[in-house]
């Protein structure tokens, strides 16, 4: 291949560290929260999962692009990253059902990204010294007027996403004559997920973030399904309200990731910010009713409070993550309520936590019987 002179790239974190590297050649300056991927393969739909939007992306995977992009392997109608960052970025691909290079599919959406970066140093820097706001710039902009602006970047925490990238309007996935029904509040739903619904003869209607629970009720459903999403749950008080009357309803619940953390909220359970997060493929979480570990698909900087699940008296914890202890998991005591920290979607990623798709549709199923 030959040999191309690069443009010269910098990544600077808020507390002022700075890593350098090559622009991949689309020019710009982008800023966002930088998190740390250690998944090892389906980059393409972790660039279009819309719970990464408002964040750079730092793959842990050395090589990026090498098998370029396929249209049907997206989470959403679009990339949701602010940015990327990575060790290698292959301007060719090997695949032969690919339908373009990263380059271009980068290039469509104007997302700026740099490679040769030391991403080891990197990683380990935010190990360290914890996830927090970054700019990188392939632009030529001087490092001080970087941190100058990116002292106004607000903080992710309080910071509300979902709005930003959830539907406006109402829309359906599936077969309209599928058994069962399910209303899907979208925080910013990962299509991946609606494809797990389809595969079980359900008919889903996905509605807007703000939407009522007079609502989701309107679809005469079966379920209800609370998406994932970016952002702090916390600002999301007006939703909290909702949920609390799906909780209430008797319907079948199922929540991932921040629907997981508006579920505990909803009974009064705190949530916090981490460290760094979870994020990537290869996450291990214990199953406490059948004590049986699996591998699961994370991506969420948020957490539910641990002890206040533990003392509280219509929750319990299903599910531990195995690195920390975490929460990854809850389930109503009295209800056929139950969330999880992590994406059983598995988009990408194994396919250990696919049963609970088949959980709600039991839990629907018995639902249906008695009504």
């Amino acid at each position: 291949m030959e040999y191309k002179n690069r443009d010269k790239a910098v990544l600077v974190l808020n507390d002022g560290a700075v890593f350098y590297g090559k622009s991949i050649g689309i020019k710009g300056t982008t800023f966002g929260e930088i998190c740390f991927n250690t998944g090892m393969t389906g980059y393409q739909e972790v660039f279009t999962d819309p719970s990464y939007f408002g964040q750079i992306m730092l793959a842990t995977n050395p090589h990026i692009g090498n098998y370029g992009v396929n249209e049907e392997e997206v989470d959403s109608d679009g990339i949701k990253i602010a940015g990327l960052v990575c060790r290698n970025f292959s301007f060719t691909h090997s695949r032969p059902n690919s339908t373009s290079n990263l380059l271009t599919y980068f290039e469509k959406a104007n997302i700026v990204a740099i490679s040769d970066v030391d991403t080891r140093a990197l990683t380990g820097y935010i190990r360290d010294n914890g996830a927090m706001n970054a700019v990188i710039s392939t632009d030529g902009t001087p490092v001080a007027e970087l941190k100058a602006r990116l002292k106004d970047v607000p903080s992710m925490e309080g910071l509300e996403l979902a709005s930003k990238v959830s539907t406006k309007e109402p829309y359906f996935f599936g077969n309209a004559n599928a058994k069962y029904k399910i209303s899907a509040l979208d925080l910013g739903i990962k299509t991946n997920i609606l494809r797990c619904f389809d595969e079980r003869d359900c008919y889903v209607k996905v509605f807007p973030y703000d939407s009522s629970f007079k609502d989701l009720m309107s679809f005469e459903p079966d379920g209800i399904f609370l998406s994932n999403g970016p952002g702090d749950p916390d600002p999301l008080k007006e939703v909290k309200g909702v949920v609390s009357e799906v909780v209430d309803s008797g319907l079948p619940v199922f929540g991932i990731c921040l629907g997981h953390q508006l579920i505990a909220m909803s009974q009064g359970v705190s949530t916090y910010k981490m460290f760094t997060g979870h994020r990537g493929s290869n996450h291990p979480v214990l199953n406490v009713a059948t004590n049986r570990g699996e591998i699961t698909s994370q991506n969420h900087g948020f957490a539910v409070n641990k002890e206040e699940v533990e003392n509280h008296n219509r929750l319990e914890i299903s599910h531990l993550h195995l690195n920390d202890g975490t929460v990854a998991g809850i389930r109503m005591k009295d209800k056929d309520v139950f969330s999880v920290q992590y994406h059983p979607e598995s988009s990408p990623g194994p396919h250990d936590s696919r049963y609970l798709f088949d959980e709600f549709v039991v839990n629907m199923e018995k639902y249906k019987s008695k009504n």
